[in-house]
């Protein structure tokens, strides 16, 4: 094993932020925010931003579970023997950030449904406080894909001077309405499970029957027609025709297996508060329109999405850079050929690592 393997600096926690101000004018009192910090201390940071269902666990604290280890480690395209990583779950998230499953300071119970709405915005503003309170007043990049995607950009327009690279994946400037209509029927399936209760629901009985079926409608637009058809192929699990609650074909099986495993590690409530902090994505909100607020950008960005991506099209990232370049602004464009569609910035590193790797050395 190499030495900087072995002097490789691993820690994860809580941050304490104090009173956060949201955009809508409420004051979350006493945030806290949890994160992962690995590679070397002193060493240019890289800051992850996660996506709807992820966390703080990028690397994992093995290097082998997190949800992005194959891409942060030594020796990967994110190298940890020059870079130190930091990732943060977002407000409003269920692994240990303030939300819905925290309690409320001032009445000594937890938040569920009482919890205030959150925007991207406030996500970042949150990650920055935290970033301060840990001594960091400057990063070399910031990068994440889909939700993660979306704060990139914010940071770049919040905080202009913060970073010196911007890297947006499977992402685009505003939230389609095509997209929100998902997750509308995402929130539809949670709110009118029975055990539901107005968000108020005993966290020994939850509404996992609504939240299972949203992450199934999730997973059929993250992923492609071509991926699914080619890996299921109407491959059969059971003979069909016997009832209507069978479960008859693979791909049933496997969206049931995908709802049912994200039942035993997110809250309802959060999902729903982390769905509507995306239906606020619009980095033209209040800014004149997207091609405005991308005037506000400073530092490079290095946009990469993903071939098939239903709700985050290629040539909507296309078109931002495009328009950051005609504003005279540094940046690139890469789009992945993949069968994976969204899911392409969560797996097959190989393809676009290497962007990523010689992005956070320059741009061209």
């Amino acid at each position: 094993m190499a030495v900087a393997e072995i002097n490789l600096h691993y820690e994860y926690g809580k941050i304490e932020i104090g009173d956060l101000m949201l955009e809508s004018g409420t004051i979350l009192p006493q945030a806290h925010i949890a994160y992962e910090r690995v590679g070397s201390i002193g060493a240019p940071v890289i800051l992850v931003c996660h996506g709807l269902t992820g966390n703080q666990f990028a690397y994992g604290n093995d290097g082998t579970s997190g949800w992005w280890s194959g891409m942060i480690g030594p020796y990967q395209w994110i190298d940890t023997n020059e870079y130190q990583v930091i990732t943060t779950n977002v407000i409003g998230g269920c692994n240990g950030t303030t939300g819905p499953l925290s309690i409320n300071p001032d009445n000594k119970e937890i938040y569920r449904a009482s919890f205030p709405f959150v925007t991207i915005r406030d996500m970042v503003h949150a990650q920055y406080k935290a970033l301060r309170k840990m001594g960091i007043d400057h990063v070399h990049a910031v990068i994440g894909g889909s939700l993660g995607g979306m704060q990139v950009l914010e940071w770049g327009i919040l905080y202009p001077t913060f970073m010196d690279k911007l890297f947006p994946l499977a992402a685009t400037s505003y939230l389609s309405d095509y997209a929100i209509a998902f997750n509308a029927m995402s929130r539809f399936a949670i709110i009118h499970d029975p055990k539901w209760n107005h968000g108020n629901y005993p966290l020994e009985d939850k509404p996992d029957h609504g939240l299972s079926l949203a992450r199934m409608l999730g997973m059929i637009t993250y992923r492609s027609q071509e991926l699914y058809n080619q890996r299921f192929q109407r491959s059969l699990r059971n003979e069909w025709g016997n009832s209507h609650d069978e479960i008859t074909f693979e791909i049933e099986s496997y969206l049931s297996y995908q709802g049912d495993k994200l039942t035993k590690r997110f809250d309802a409530n959060s999902y729903l508060y982390l769905l509507k902090a995306m239906d606020s994505h619009d980095i033209g909100r209040g800014r004149g329109g997207w091609k405005e607020a991308l005037k506000l950008l400073k530092a490079p960005m290095i946009a990469i999405a993903y071939k098939g991506d239903l709700l985050y099209p290629p040539e909507s990232l296309k078109e931002l850079t495009e328009a950051y370049r005609q504003l005279g602004g540094h940046a690139n464009f890469y789009e992945i050929d993949t069968i994976y569609g969204h899911d392409g910035f969560l797996v097959e590193f190989d393809k676009w690592g290497s962007i990523v790797k010689e992005g956070l050395y320059g741009i061209d």
